[in-house]
């Protein structure tokens, strides 16, 4: 059994968090972010740490706690520090620029392929091939960072597409030639 939903959030010097009718705000230097608290758990703040508590002490109530111990964490780092997700781009010709509101991508296809960025998240290019996307909704960020990755997917055999900078690719041999 996990003990990750009883470990205390520490909530930094420069955040506010207001937790009224089951919905938390949390507020610090690069926004704010809200979100609705599961009416099994309850949050109990006191001494710039948050606590999360259990209504009862059976088997989805637990997992509530630790879901909902992640989801403010993520929320108190989002609005102090952000997050930032890299995705390279490889392949011959495979390139992204950002115009506005807009990200476009050519990526071996006969036509640019036109991606609305989300709002609240931001994205920059470097060198062509590198996109950095940050914000302070992680999980936002994450699904952002996946539909574009979705958009030319890694292949095994050259290693082209669009991949995460962590992520690495398990290449393939290709056809062996017949004699």
């Amino acid at each position: 059994m996990s003990r990750v939903g009883k470990k205390p959030i520490p909530i930094p010097d420069n955040t506010k968090i207001l937790y009224k009718d089951r919905v938390i705000t949390v507020q610090g230097e690069k926004g704010s972010l809200t979100r609705s608290v599961h009416p099994s758990v309850d949050l109990k703040i006191e001494d710039r740490v948050v606590n999360v508590i259990m209504e009862s002490d059976d088997r989805p109530t637990r997992a509530l706690q630790g879901l909902t111990r992640s989801l403010v964490s993520n929320m108190i780092i989002g609005v102090s520090k952000g997050f930032e997700r890299v995705l390279e781009i490889n392949g011959i010709g495979y390139r992204a620029e950002v115009s506005g509101n807009v990200v476009v991508f050519n990526l071996g296809y006969s036509h640019p392929i036109n991606f609305d960025i989300p709002e609240g998240i931001s994205v920059s290019v470097d060198k062509n091939n590198v996109l950095r996307l940050t914000g302070i909704d992680k999980e936002k960020l994450g699904h952002t960072a996946a539909s574009i990755r979705q958009l030319r997917p890694p292949e095994p055999y050259k290693g082209k597409g669009i991949k995460y900078a962590e992520e690495r690719i398990q290449r393939k041999a290709g056809k062996a030639g017949a004699k």
